[in-house]
């Protein structure tokens, strides 16, 4: 389930629609506050009403769109990332399956199909997908990271360890060391310090950051530690380069910011008297 930009791409049913909107919205508020408040909100309330006001109208756009062409794989697959990215991941699942039914070669590498599994708390199902994307890329760690997550919450932790997928060639950092972390290794902070160490460009230290700071708050999410997922999660929002990235790192912020929404939201209705 390789997210760089080079296996996004060479998808050939993401669509751009969602790009297009995102950028739309950056001119005209910035996605990422300006504070430096490591306990602020990373997304305004104003972004997220007008991030609703462009997605709701396109999905309905989108929706007449399939009613005209029902067999148009491409519009499924867009009006999905558009339902995953407004927090309506059933409905999400659905088009991703519809895709596969009208085109069943894509089940293989449709990675974003697990994701919406895994929000819509189908996680033997969300599994099962990363373990098949697993034949068409075996390097890919991000796919097993996804894969183990889906697994601690479909059959716990100890039998998730044991089923880790093999990687017998190198990735790209930080995905060893958050195997690490599964593993029992290395520890989420000691994972984000070896960031903060290493001899690497801003840029490159910006990029590994925000994918730690994800799936270090998405492993406290399936150890039931809320609190310490929403702070990991929120510090992945706050990333301007997640932020800005575009293609499968873009749709990674969004995954990282539908989560921290629903970890936020139920935190502040917990906390309400």
């Amino acid at each position: 389930m390789s997210t760089s930009h080079r296996h996004f791409q060479r998808h050939p049913f993401t669509g751009a629609a969602q790009w297009a909107i995102r950028i739309g919205l950056l001119a005209a508020c910035p996605l990422v506050a300006v504070s430096d408040d490591e306990s602020s909100d990373p997304v305004s309330e104003v972004y997220r009403k007008r991030l609703h006001q462009s997605l709701d109208p396109e999905i309905a756009r989108l929706s007449q769109a399939i009613e005209k062409a029902p067999d148009n794989v491409d519009l499924y697959s867009r009006r999905g990332d558009q339902l995953f990215f407004r927090g309506k991941f059933a409905e999400a699942v659905a088009d991703f399956d519809k895709m596969v039914e009208l085109k069943p070669d894509v089940e293989t590498s449709h990675w974003r199909r697990g994701i919406a599994y895994f929000y819509a708390k189908r996680y033997k199902d969300a599994a099962r997908q990363f373990e098949i994307y697993h034949s068409f890329d075996n390097v890919d760690r991000e796919n097993g990271i996804w894969r183990y997550l889906s697994q601690v919450k479909a059959l716990g932790k100890e039998e998730a360890r044991q089923g880790l997928l093999k990687y017998e060639k190198d990735d790209r950092e930080p995905f060893p060391d958050v195997y690490r972390l599964f593993s029992g290794k290395l520890t989420g902070e000691q994972v984000l310090e070896n960031i903060a160490s290493a001899k690497i460009t801003p840029e490159e230290r910006a990029k590994r950051k925000f994918y730690a700071e994800l799936y270090v708050g998405l492993n406290d999410f399936v150890d039931g530690k809320a609190e310490s997922a929403e702070k990991h999660l929120r510090e992945a929002v706050r990333s301007r380069w997640g932020e800005t990235a575009g293609g499968g790192p873009g749709w990674m912020w969004h995954v990282g910011r539908v989560h921290y929404d629903l970890l936020r939201g139920a935190r502040e209705k917990k906390e309400k008297p």
